[in-house]
């Protein structure tokens, strides 16, 4: 059940590494036909501001850009799930052992992936939890074939651009022939400003014509950490954004989701029908070993002590190792970890 209709767009910035299209079992021939998948072979990282900024690059694509509009809708198709799409969780209720969704879906089962609004997780959770919440604003858009030269930014290059204070980061990352630009912060009220600096940024710096223009779209969502969501309860569970387990340090999404996801699916599996709190519980246990929900560094801000941060982390953003080893391969690729292998 989801309230939009598919394909449908979603805000995100878009990329995906090797081991999610290795957890999925992907076909990438057969999904490069009539898709975008963008081979991501190099970085370019600097500040909001600076006069210069440090490319990184690999010998190997480390990430592919995606559309989350064809993306999702290949999933969807791809799991032969039954649907019911263009209707919202009105109501959710407790009836005997059946959940009772909008008076008229009855499930033994509930699995929440609403994101941050997901009405399943209010229902486990009640209010909003004082998880670190991220506030961000995102645009993607097919670029004018007569513009094209006035967009400096390299397809298999996307840009990444952190404030000056390293509350947050902003992004521009050409996908074939579409141009995905956002912007995230921890502070959601200083989000406005900081998202017209970047633009201003970009512009001063000849990464996007002087004269674009457009509207943006916008969400919410929690990082892990000490604080977050009760992910499971008796005969439901919680995936994805839902759950909070976005990664502290990049704020990516795309992966926790999937990998929450299969390990919510082989969790039920092996419950057999039996959904006691105790029998799903190993979810719960699984996430806290694959996410390490707890305390967490929450991007360069929290690198180094307060009051220091902001002038080491500029330092580190010019350190080449740096951000070749831990903020991209460590924090933004993962490339640490391999993929998800369910028993």
């Amino acid at each position: 059940m989801d309230k939009a209709i598919f394909p449908r767009d979603k805000v995100c910035a878009g990329w995906i590494t090797p081991q999610v299209i290795d957890e999925l079992e992907i076909d990438v021939d057969d999904y490069r036909a009539g898709r975008t998948f963008q081979p991501i072979t190099g970085f370019r990282v600097g500040l909001i501001g600076g006069t210069a900024a440090l490319e990184t690059t690999y010998d190997r694509p480390v990430s592919f850009g995606i559309r989350r509009c064809e993306f999702d809708h290949y999933l969807l198709q791809r799991s032969n799930a039954r649907l019911l799409l263009g209707t919202p969780a009105a109501s959710i209720r407790r009836e005997g052992p059946q959940w009772v969704v909008n008076d008229s879906v009855k499930a033994s089962m509930l699995v929440g992936a609403g994101g941050h609004f997901c009405p399943v997780a209010r229902t486990l959770n009640g209010a909003t939890t004082p998880a670190p919440l991220i506030a961000a604003q995102e645009v993607e858009f097919a670029i004018d074939p007569q513009e094209r030269s006035a967009f400096t930014i390299a397809a298999e290059r996307p840009e990444l651009y952190f404030c000056q204070d390293l509350q947050g980061y902003g992004w521009c990352f050409r996908k074939q022939e579409h141009l995905n630009i956002g912007f995230g912060r921890l502070d959601a009220h200083a989000l406005p400003k900081a998202t017209a600096e970047f633009v201003d940024f970009l512009k001063a710096t000849r990464r996007i014509p002087a004269t674009a223009s457009w509207r943006w779209r916008g969400h919410a969502y929690h990082l892990s950490g000490p604080v977050c969501r009760q992910a499971v309860g008796e005969a439901v569970m919680l995936v994805g954004d839902a759950a909070g387990l976005a990664y502290p340090q990049s704020g990516e999404g795309i992966r926790p989701a999937i990998e929450s996801g299969l390990i919510a699916a082989a969790t039920i599996v092996h419950a057999q029908r039996h959904y006691g709190r105790e029998r799903l519980e190993p979810y719960a246990r699984q996430l806290q070993k694959r996410f390490g929900i707890g305390p967490a560094v929450r991007l360069l801000s929290m690198v180094v002590p307060d009051g220091m941060s902001a002038a080491l982390g500029h330092r580190l953003i010019d350190w080449p190792w740096f951000v070749r080893h831990v903020l991209l391969n460590r924090w933004f690729l993962h490339a640490q970890q391999p993929a998800l292998a369910l028993s």
